[in-house]
């Protein structure tokens, strides 16, 4: 089974970090939607995820993982040296989390935010995409 991201649609950041991780994912291991899609909110009500989740969600072996713990799930398939941030699993999660959240409620102001349009893929990206 592919993993999946669930990523927040209008994000500049979260757009990017969908970018970065196709870029680096050459195996295509996995596949993209955003969490306002319809397979989003789909994805979002079987996997029983919080309303608050608002920025990335890893859907793995039927599992959904979220905040820190998707992201260091998702750099451990990334080619190159980027499998090695998996290292951070050994810091408490609630030290992560608490990095990850100051990310997370800072990413509109930092990266600004798309007002009703999402990324176009390219035909070849566009396959990543449910």
């Amino acid at each position: 089974m592919k993993r999946i991201v669930l990523f927040d649609g209008v994000c500049n950041f979260c757009d990017s970090s969908v970018q970065f991780i196709i870029k680096r994912d050459p195996a295509a291991h996995f596949l993209f939607t955003s969490l306002q899609s319809e397979k989003g909110l789909e994805l979002t009500k079987k996997y029983a995820i919080p309303e608050d989740v608002d920025s990335l969600v890893l859907i793995e072996n039927g599992k959904a993982f979220t905040k820190s713990s998707a992201a260091l799930r998702i750099a451990k398939k990334l080619d190159g040296l980027w499998h090695l941030f998996f290292l951070f699993i050994l810091v408490p999660r609630k030290i992560r989390d608490g990095v990850y959240d100051y990310v997370a409620s800072n990413r509109y102001k930092w990266f600004g935010k798309k007002e009703d349009a999402c990324m176009l893929p390219s035909p070849q990206q566009r396959k990543r995409f449910i």
